[in-house]
């Protein structure tokens, strides 16, 4: 069962970073399957936190990188996501700004969420901070109650 662990925080590292990016994963199964295996809860929150921060990262220097309308389509195109996503995205960040970045582990919205930072060039520093508090919280939160109905 050690091997499978192992494993295991490696898949986890893989399916949070993607869950993050440009894939419909859920990372909440693998954190969750390792949880009830008998691994650490503190190294799988990490693990998972760290993974889907950096995935997150990602979206952010996609966004950075692509401010005009031609590299707005280029991300609808990547995501897989309407205009009005990415819009939904960037009216919730400008109505409640940077505090917003606390919920880029929402389905549907995150992800958006995290492009339209890097396109507004949200400072790094800001970024990195709100969306691994969010991010983490949720890790812990899903990880409790794991734990509790085990």
């Amino acid at each position: 069962m050690h091997d499978w662990i192992e494993y295991g925080y490696i898949g986890l590292f893989i399916a949070s970073f993607l869950a993050a990016t440009i894939l419909p994963l859920s990372s909440e199964l693998v954190l969750s399957a390792l949880l009830l295996s008998g691994a650490a809860p503190s190294l799988v929150v990490a693990i998972a936190t760290t993974a889907n921060v950096l995935g997150s990262l990602t979206n952010y220097a996609l966004g950075y990188w692509t401010r005009t309308q031609t590299g707005l389509k280029l991300v609808n195109r990547w995501f897989k996501t309407s205009e009005t996503a990415l819009l939904r995205a960037e009216q919730h960040f400008s109505k409640y700004g940077l505090m917003s970045l606390l919920f880029a582990w929402v389905p549907l919205i995150g992800d958006p969420l995290t492009v339209i930072a890097g396109i507004l060039r949200v400072p790094l520093y800001w970024f990195i901070l709100l969306v691994t508090i969010g991010k983490l919280t949720r890790y812990i939160v899903i990880s409790q109650l794991v734990l509790a109905t085990h």
